[in-house]
C-alpha cells in the first residue's frame, strides 16, 4: 500500500471522455464520491508551475499507508479536486503539517471516530486566494475553501491509503470529511490572529491543520463577558468527549459579535481561555465506567488519582484551548470539539 493511487492507476489508458474517466475513478475509488477534474498532463504541469520545488521531491510520507507524497502527486490530487494552480503551495504545506508526529495522522486516519482535518489559513495568502473568512465561512459557496479542503482529503485517501471501510474505519464519518477549510477574519479581529499568536510574523502566510470531530453552533444573545463565557463553557461539557478522556485541544470560531463582547470588557485571548478552561471542568463520575478506566490510563500522570469527584479539565492547560475569529454578523459562534490525542500543527506557506 506504499503508493496506493499510483500503483493502481499505472496500467490504465482511458479515453478522453469525462464520463468514462469519472466512471474509472469511481470504480477504482480514487474520488471522494463526487465528480473529479481529470488530472491530464497539461493540467498537472500548470499546477506544478506554482511550486519552486522539484516535481519528484518528497514532501511527506502520509499515514496510514505511508505513501510518498511528492510534489507531483499532491498536484495530481489538487487538479482532481478542482484547485486553481495557485493553491498548490498551501497543499504542500498542509501535507507537511498533517505528517508532523504531533498531529497523530495515523490515529486520525484509522479511527472509528468521525474526525476530519480542518484547514485554517492566515496571513496574506487568505486574501490572495480569496479564502472565505466571513459569511458561511465553513459552508458552501467559495471555490478556494471547497477545493482546498477537498484536495487534502483526496491526498489523505489516495496517497495515505485511507479508503472508507479499509484503513479509514470511521463509524459514521461527517460532512467535514468532504471538505473543511476557512480563513481567519483578520480584518475584523480584536486580538492577535492565530499565526501571530503562534510565533509567526503578521506578513507570513500559514496553514493550520486541526483534527476536528465536528461543529456545534452556539447561538446566544448573552451581552456580558462572564455570562458569554459561562454558556460557551457549559456547551463544552459532555461525557462522551474524547477530550476529557485524553486531555484535548478544543477549538472555537468566535463570531465577531461575541468577540467584541470580550474585547469591550477588556478580556484578551488568554483571559477568555482561562475562563473557559475553569468553567468547563467536569466531574469524573459523569463518564461511563469504561471511559473512567480509559481516563485513568491516559490522565493519571497529569492529574493524579481520579476519584468520582475529581474535576477533569478538558485540556491539560488553558493555553490548549484555541480561538479564531471568523464568520459574518450574528449572535453565533462555533464550538469544534477535537480528536483528543492530536495537536494542531501550523506551517508557513512557501509562496
Amino acid at each position: 500500500m506504499s503508493e496506493p493511487m499510483i500503483d493502481r492507476a499505472a496500467s490504465f489508458d482511458v479515453a478522453d471522455d469525462l464520463d468514462a474517466i469519472n466512471r474509472l475513478y469511481r470504480e477504482r475509488r480514487w474520488s471522494d464520491g463526487l465528480p473529479i477534474v481529470p488530472p491530464t498532463a497539461a493540467r498537472v504541469e500548470r499546477m506544478l508551475t506554482h511550486s519552486r520545488r522539484g516535481r519528484h521531491e518528497l514532501v511527506a510520507r502520509v499515514a496510514p499507508g505511508f505513501g510518498a507524497a511528492t510534489v507531483e502527486r499532491i498536484a495530481i490530487n489538487a487538479v482532481m479536486a478542482g484547485c486553481d494552480p495557485e493553491y498548490l503551495p498551501v497543499l504542500i504545506a498542509a501535507t507537511e503539517a498533517v505528517s508532523d508526529p504531533e498531529f497523530n495522522l495515523q490515529g486520525i486516519q484509522a479511527t472509528t471516530n468521525p474526525v476530519a482535518v480542518w484547514l485554517v489559513l492566515n496571513g496574506p495568502v487568505a486574501q490572495q486566494l480569496q479564502v472565505n473568512a466571513s459569511f458561511n465561512c465553513i459552508g458552501q459557496g467559495h471555490w478556494a475553501n471547497a477545493t482546498l479542503g477537498r484536495a487534502l482529503r483526496l491526498i489523505l485517501q489516495n496517497i495515505g491509503g485511507a479508503w472508507p471501510g479499509e484503513m479509514d474505519r470511521a463509524t459514521h464519518g461527517q460532512p467535514g470529511k468532504f471538505t473543511f477549510c476557512c480563513a481567519e477574519n483578520e480584518q475584523n479581529h480584536p486580538w492577535q490572529p492565530l499565526h501571530v499568536e503562534r510565533g509567526f510574523a503578521i506578513g507570513d502566510s500559514t496553514v493550520t491543520v486541526v483534527g476536528a470531530e465536528g461543529t456545534m453552533n452556539m447561538n446566544t444573545h448573552a451581552k456580558g463577558a462572564v455570562e458569554l463565557a459561562r454558556v460557551i463553557a457549559e456547551t463544552m461539557i459532555h461525557p462522551t468527549s474524547n477530550e476529557y478522556v485524553h486531555g484535548g485541544e478544543p477549538w472555537f470560531i468566535l463570531g465577531s459579535e461575541h468577540a467584541e463582547i470580550f474585547r469591550r470588557e477588556g478580556w484578551d485571548k488568554a483571559a477568555v481561555k482561562r475562563e473557559l478552561w475553569e468553567r468547563s471542568k467536569m466531574a469524573v463520575k459523569h463518564l461511563s465506567a469504561k471511559e473512567i478506566d480509559r481516563a485513568r490510563a491516559s490522565r493519571t500522570p497529569e492529574l493524579g488519582e481520579l476519584r468520582d469527584d475529581t474535576l477533569l479539565p478538558i485540556s491539560p492547560r488553558p493555553e490548549d484551548i484555541h480561538l479564531i475569529v471568523a464568520g459574518g454578523p450574528g449572535t453565533h459562534s462555533v464550538y469544534i470539539p477535537c480528536f483528543g490525542n492530536s495537536r494542531a500543527v501550523m506551517r508557513r506557506i512557501d509562496l
